[in-house]
C-alpha cells in the first residue's frame, strides 16, 4: 500500500502540493489525472523518495519513505515521462538487467526477466541493439521493460503512452491488464486516460495541488468525476521545476 498523509511540496518557491493524502491500496489501478501544472508527476515522485516533502508523510507497505528509501524504490517501480531520466546502460537488454542485477539475482533470473519485458513492451528483435539507434517511442518502450523487470508490487508510470505508436499502446496496455490481474497495484500519470480506463478500478483528479475528484472508474470518465475545468489541457509545463 502507498500511502499519502497531508504531504506538501514546495518546488523553486511554488506551492506544488498543498495538504494532500491519498491512499493506493494493493492491486488497485489507479489512474491519477489533471491538467500541465496540477502535481501529478510531483506526487507520484513522493512515492519512492525522489522528492521528499516540506510537510506530511508517505509511506510505502507501512515504512515511511524518508527512514528507508532504498525498500521504497524496490516496491515502487517508476517510469519517467521522459526515458532519457532512467536509461542508464548503452544497450537494450543491459540496461533493463540492471535493476535485477542491483538486487543481487543470478544470471538465469535476470535473463528470464529481460526476455519477458522486452516481449511486454515488442523489443525482444531489439535485445543486442545499442540505445542510441532506437527512436524516441522505442526508448519509451524500454524505459517501461526496465521497470517491469524489476517486478515491483506497484508501478507508476508517467504517461506511458507519449510516442508510442498504435501497436506499442497495445502491447504496454495488454501488459498492465496482465499486472494488475496478477495483483500488482498500477498507477497510470495521463492527461489522456482513454488508454487505461477500462483497465482502472479508480480515478483521482488533481487540481493546482489537490484532490478535485476521487471516483470508481465506471461508467466512462465523464460519467464518474466531476472533472476541472480544462483537466486534460496541454496549457503549461507540467510541475515547476
Amino acid at each position: 500500500m502507498i500511502d499519502v498523509d497531508a504531504v506538501t511540496v514546495d518546488r523553486g518557491g511554488v506551492r506544488v502540493l498543498e495538504d494532500l493524502s491519498l491512499t493506493v491500496p494493493d492491486g488497485e489501478f489507479l489512474i491519477l489525472a489533471g491538467a500541465n501544472g496540477a502535481g501529478k508527476t510531483t506526487l507520484v515522485r513522493t512515492f519512492n523518495g525522489l522528492i521528499t516533502p516540506e510537510s506530511g508523510t508517505v509511506r510505502v507497505n507501512g515504512t515511511p519513505v524518508e527512514t528507508d528509501p532504498l525498500a521504497a524504490r524496490r516496491a515502487v517501480g517508476m517510469v519517467f515521462q521522459h526515458p532519457r531520466d532512467q536509461i542508464v546502460a548503452t544497450t537494450v537488454a543491459a540496461d533493463v538487467a540492471f535493476g535485477p542485477e542491483n538486487l543481487g539475482l543470478d544470471r538465469e533470473t535476470i535473463d528470464e526477466r529481460v526476455d519477458d519485458a522486452l516481449a511486454a513492451v515488442g523489443l525482444a528483435d531489439r535485445r543486442n541493439a545499442r540505445v542510441d539507434e532506437l527512436s524516441g517511442g522505442q526508448r519509451q518502450r524500454l524505459a517501461i521493460a526496465g521497470a517491469l523487470a524489476m517486478k515491483p508490487s506497484h508501478l507508476v508510470l508517467d504517461e506511458p503512452f507519449t510516442g508510442l505508436d498504435a501497436a506499442a499502446r497495445r502491447s504496454v496496455r495488454s501488459r498492465l491488464e496482465k499486472l494488475h490481474d496478477e495483483g500488482t497495484s498500477v498507477v497510470v500519470v495521463t492527461h489522456d486516460s482513454r488508454s487505461v480506463l477500462g483497465l482502472a478500478d479508480r480515478i483521482v483528479v488533481l487540481d493546482d495541488g489537490t484532490i478535485a475528484a476521487d471516483a470508481a472508474a465506471t461508467g466512462g470518465l465523464a460519467q464518474t468525476v466531476a472533472l476541472p475545468e480544462n483537466t486534460f489541457e496541454r496549457g503549461r509545463p507540467d510541475d515547476p521545476e
